[in-house]
């Protein structure tokens, strides 16, 4: 039996209140973390352009063609099990991350290794902001409020990446990220008796210069 199968509720260690609702839950998509969140694509240009370097070397050392991609194969198992290896990270990210939203904060249900359940009420919660992907993918980052100490490391991979500082917990690689930023705004709103400020739309990654409002 798994940890997980011990929940009363997939995501919470315990049944909400009666006077709160599950508003959304929902986790990573391991292909959309794996190709933005641990650089999936990048890595794998890179060990190419390792192995093109290679039999090019070779080949300006005289070696024939067939000899220089002999060289160079060497190197091409070590590249293709650092693949796998993040590649699976991905999947467990994804089969390990619960992320739900009720009408008074958002949970965290985290860890590969071992299993973490974070609550972030709507109060400790200045504003958050989504980054969405051509795929409709995206992130939705939280700014906690000064007050409220979190650690990147504690948090991390669900977790804005470089803002060690001040860190941004963030719902990564959720699949429709601009429905998900709607419900969050409405929540939040509701939540501090303010308008709905709805979220902007959000054009894909590599057409927007950083991400758009989600709520405050």
């Amino acid at each position: 039996m798994q940890e997980h199968e011990l929940e009363p509720v997939w995501g919470l260690p315990e049944r909400p209140p009666a006077d709160e609702a599950i508003l959304w839950q929902g986790a990573p998509d391991w292909r959309a973390y794996a190709r933005r969140g641990l650089h999936c694509r990048g890595l794998a240009l890179y060990f190419a352009l390792l192995l093109g370097a290679r039999c090019t070397a070779s080949l300006m050392d005289g070696a024939s063609l067939p000899v220089a991609l002999r060289d160079a194969a060497w190197f091409l198992p070590f590249a293709l099990v650092a693949l796998a290896l993040v590649l699976l990270l991905a999947v467990l990210v994804a089969r390990t991350s619960a992320y739900t939203i009720t009408s008074k904060r958002i949970v965290f249900r985290i860890g590969i290794a071992l299993s973490m359940t974070v609550n972030i009420p709507f109060a400790a919660i200045e504003a958050a902001a989504l980054r969405r992907h051509a795929d409709g993918s995206g992130d939705l980052t939280l700014t906690i409020a000064p007050r409220q100490r979190i650690s990147y490391i504690f948090f991390w991979p669900h977790v804005r990446p470089w803002r060690y500082a001040r860190p941004e917990p963030a719902l990564r690689a959720i699949p429709d990220a601009e429905a998900v930023a709607q419900i969050l705004s409405r929540a939040l709103a509701a939540a501090a008796a303010m308008p709905v400020r709805p979220v902007a739309s959000a054009a894909p990654a590599g057409a927007t210069t950083g991400p758009q409002t989600a709520a405050a």
